[in-house]
């Protein structure tokens, strides 16, 4: 089962996420807190993922992330948000948050959203993270010290960085392209590597910025 803690500050909000996700039979909200209460309540429940509402009157989501990702074993979390140029994504991404969902998510993509993120797999929705990026300054597209690692990458690091943004777990991926678990291991270790970020997040963001993942769907072949 896949343990999920859903924090927000509004009730409807927390129930309804409570009642879909509970649907599925591989997913357990384990529970459901407000910000201040957010915490105590991972302490206590252990969760696998959470789902964080980035803005909140009773605590800043930022804050409530940092302190997640500062436990000894952090969940997986990924931000909530009403608005897809939300302007504070950008931080919870670099920051450690594994994605975003959108709040009016359709019900049933929420628990695959999930079992991605419980796989190791980023969410990052593509018309979203374009909003976020067009929204934040200085953030067009990647620069020239970005540009040139992503031309160290080979054709098939290029490729599993696409895979890597589009939210595959090394699973997926390996069933994607027909390589073993431990192949695809290897080559997103050198992906991170050669990008020089230390997360799949960064990497996906950075695959973003760069303009790989409209190039990918317009050439598939395209990269070394």
């Amino acid at each position: 089962m896949i343990r999920v803690t859903v924090v927000d500050d509004e009730a409807l909000v927390r129930s309804g996420f409570e009642l879909i996700l509970s649907a599925a039979g591989d997913i357990e909200v384990v529970a459901t807190a407000t910000g201040a209460e957010a915490v105590d309540t991972v302490r206590r429940e252990r969760p696998d993922v959470v789902l964080l509402d980035i803005r909140m009157p009773d605590v800043d989501g930022l804050t409530v992330l940092r302190q997640l990702r500062a436990l000894p074993e952090p969940p997986v979390v990924a931000m909530l948000t009403t608005f897809d140029a939300d302007e504070y994504i950008v931080t919870a991404l670099r920051s450690g948050a594994a994605g975003f969902l959108l709040k009016d998510t359709e019900p049933d993509q929420l628990a695959q959203l999930v079992r991605t993120l419980a796989a190791g797999g980023v969410v990052l929705s593509p018309k979203a993270s374009r909003a976020v990026w067009r929204g934040h300054p200085g953030a067009a597209g990647a620069d020239d010290a970005e540009a040139a690692r992503v031309d160290l990458l080979t054709r098939r690091e290029r490729e599993v960085l696409v895979l890597i943004a589009e939210g595959l777990s090394n699973a997926e991926i390996g069933t994607r392209v027909h390589l073993s678990a431990g192949t695809v291991k290897d080559h997103v270790s050198a992906t991170l590597s050669k990008l020089r970020v230390g997360s799949r997040v960064q990497a996906a963001l950075l695959a973003q910025r760069a303009g790989l993942l409209d190039a990918g769907r317009r050439h598939p072949d395209s990269g070394r």
